[in-house]
C-alpha cells in the first residue's frame, strides 16, 4: 500500500496531550481527489466507541470519496483514555487545518464537509452543532478560521448521550462512568441543532442492535424543526458497523445515495 501524506494537526503538541506517539498526536491522512477534482474536501471520522478507530470506516471510505473527485482526509482523533473535549478539539482543528491549507491541497475552503461512523458520527455531529468562527486575534493562523463544516454526513451515528438511546460504551469512554449531567446535555447533539446547523446526510438500519436508529431519527427531527435540509436513509435490516456494506446488496446503496446528495450540494461534479 502506498505511503500517504500525513498532516499533524498540532506540530508542537496537541492541547491536553498526555504523552508522545501516535495516540497522542491527532493527524489527517490525505487521499487526494482522483479523476476530475471537484475542489471539495471531506474529513472522515471512523467509529470505534471512542476506544479505537475502525480501519474499514477510514481508508476505504476515503478512497470511495476520492473516486468521486473529492479530496478526503481520515482523522486520527484521540480516543480513550482521552475523554471530552479532546475528540471535539481534534475534529475542529482538522476542519480549520484543511481550510488553512486549502490552496496547497487544491480545495475550496468553503466546501469542507465531515463524515463519521458510529462514535465517529458523534464526533462529526459534534462538529456540526458545536463550532465557532475562529479567533480573529489568535497567533496561530489556523485558529483564526471557522470550525463549522459546510456539510455533515452521519453513518449509523451515535447522536445522543441521554439514557434511552445512547451507546453506553461510547458515553462511558467519552464522559466516564458517572458523567456530569451538564456534559450529557451538552453532548446530546440533537439538543443543539439550530437553523445555522449544516445540511446533513444520515443513514442507519432500522434493526441496528448497538446504536438504535432513534439516534438518526432524533437528529433528523431536530433538523426538520429548524428548517435545515437533510437526507435520511433508513434501511430495513443490517448489523452495526457495516462500513461500505459491500456484503449487502440493499444497504450498499448508501454510498451511491451519498454521491447523489453530494452532487446536489456542489461537492461532486
Amino acid at each position: 500500500m502506498m505511503d500517504r501524506e500525513e498532516i499533524v494537526l498540532w506540530p508542537e503538541g496537541a492541547p491536553l496531550a498526555e504523552g508522545t506517539g501516535l495516540e497522542h498526536e491527532p493527524a489527517l491522512t490525505v487521499y487526494p481527489a482522483q479523476g476530475k477534482p471537484s475542489g471539495a474536501a471531506v474529513i472522515v471520522c471512523p467509529g470505534g466507541g471512542y476506544v479505537y478507530r475502525a480501519e474499514h470506516e477510514g481508508g476505504p471510505i476515503a478512497e470511495r470519496l476520492s473516486e468521486m473527485g473529492i479530496a478526503a482526509f481520515v482523522l486520527r482523533y484521540r480516543v480513550a483514555p482521552y475523554r471530552y473535549p479532546c475528540a471535539k478539539l481534534d475534529v475542529q482543528r482538522a476542519i480549520r487545518t484543511v481550510r488553512h491549507r486549502a490552496s496547497a491541497l487544491g480545495v475550496d475552503p468553503a466546501r469542507v464537509g465531515v463524515l463519521g461512523f458510529s462514535a465517529g458520527g458523534h464526533v462529526a455531529s459534534t462538529a456540526g452543532v458545536h463550532y465557532d468562527a475562529g479567533q480573529s486575534d489568535a497567533k496561530d493562523a489556523v485558529e483564526r478560521l471557522s470550525s463549522r463544516p459546510d456539510l455533515t454526513m452521519l453513518c449509523y451515528p451515535v447522536i445522543t448521550m441521554q439514557d434511552n438511546y445512547t451507546h453506553q460504551g461510547s458515553r462511558e469512554s467519552l464522559l466516564g462512568t458517572d458523567p456530569d449531567p451538564e456534559l450529557i446535555e451538552l453532548l446530546s447533539n440533537e439538543r443543539h441543532v439550530t437553523p445555522d446547523t449544516p445540511p446533513a446526510f444520515l443513514w442507519h438500519t432500522s434493526d441496528d442492535g448497538a446504536v438504535p436508529v432513534d439516534n438518526s431519527l432524533a437528529f433528523a427531527t431536530a433538523l426538520r424543526r429548524n428548517g435545515v435540509l437533510f437526507d435520511l436513509h433508513v434501511y430495513a435490516s443490517g448489523r452495526h458497523g457495516m462500513g461500505l456494506a459491500e456484503d449487502s446488496r440493499h444497504v450498499s446503496g448508501w454510498s451511491a445515495a451519498l454521491e447523489s446528495w453530494l452532487r446536489t450540494n456542489g461537492f461532486v461534479e
